[in-house]
């Protein structure tokens, strides 16, 4: 749905964004993640036509941002971190005015209105002038102007900064529920809520990206080795020399009363596991695989290590 090759972007001499290339799938929920000046608004900005790549190209469908920009930004709803509103508008005056730019069919503006205001929770302040309204609730009209016209691709830069924890939950559950219906490029700061929405995440530090995979496939190729955690009931040193002779285990360590065991990202112990246990009689009572947290894996990526340490 979305292809960015090559893509690079100058403010004067500085270099923002660096020669990156990536995909992002129908359907798919993205995660772009980076350090504050990584290059992700940048990005975003030009994935919806509002920068012009310096060098680059970028396909949004099957329209080429640079030579079929309006077909492509049609497909595109965008919710920039400073959301677009005019608060001396009342939220339904507003919606209308965005449908008709948007070139929504006029004869089901109306209808295509009520279902946003349905879907974003704001059927309460559907009269009520914008600027009177909570962030939570002017974020959420954000998010309708950028879905008002079933757009195919939701870019999203910082949908939930700045309002509450029950707002933050609402919007993260409308967020799910458009994942079902467009691809969703999104921007956030706050790594658990990526953990929470994205299946992938690219991460971007000064200009270039330094690592895109699923979470739990980054946590193996960052850490090198594969983590499980395990309780047993049974000899400890007995346990852990039976275990260190399987095939593919590096290593076993015994800690606050369970056993981590280190294998290759590509090895699966865990068949030889269980019939270790049965042989010896031992009853295994967890068994869980331990991965670096989003968090980790972000500050492993994106810091430099002190001289020295």
């Amino acid at each position: 749905m979305i292809r960015v090759e090559n893509l690079t972007k100058y403010y004067g001499k500085r270099l923002a964004v660096d020669n990156i290339s990536f995909n992002v799938e129908k359907g798919e929920i993205v995660g772009l993640l980076g350090p504050n000046a990584a290059g992700k608004t940048t990005t975003m900005r030009m994935i919806t036509g509002f920068l012009a790549p310096s060098q680059g190209n970028i396909w949004v469908s099957d329209y080429d941002i640079r030579n079929h920009s309006l077909e492509a930004r049609q497909l595109i709803g965008y919710l920039p971190e400073a959301v677009p509103l005019y608060t001396d508008m009342t939220v339904t005056s507003y919606l209308d005015f965005l449908a008709r730019i948007r070139k929504v069919d006029k004869n089901t503006i109306k209808s295509r209105i009520e279902e946003v205001i349905n879907i974003c929770h704001l059927e309460e302040y559907a009269n009520s002038i914008i600027g009177k309204l909570s962030k939570g609730y002017r974020q959420r009209v954000g998010v309708a102007q950028a879905i008002i016209h079933k757009p195919k691709v939701l870019i999203l830069d910082e949908p939930t900064i700045g309002i509450d924890p029950l707002q933050v939950a609402m919007t993260r559950q409308l967020i799910r529920e458009l994942g079902k219906e467009s691809t969703v490029i999104l921007s956030t700061h706050i790594l658990p809520e990526v953990s929470m929405l994205c299946e992938r995440v690219i991460i971007i530090n000064e200009g270039k990206i330094i690592a895109e995979d699923r979470i739990e496939h980054l946590s193996s190729l960052i850490s090198g080795s594969k983590r499980i955690r395990l309780e047993v009931e049974g000899p400890s040193k007995e346990v852990t020399d039976r275990l260190s002779r399987i095939k593919g285990i590096l290593k076993v360590s015994y800690e606050n009363h369970h056993y981590i065991i280190e294998c290759p990202p590509q090895q699966d112990p865990r068949a030889k596991i269980m019939e270790t246990m049965v042989q010896n009689g031992w009853t295994l009572l967890s068994l869980e695989s331990i991965d670096m947290s989003l968090e980790d894996i972000f500050l492993k990526l994106t810091t430099e290590e002190e001289p020295g340490e």
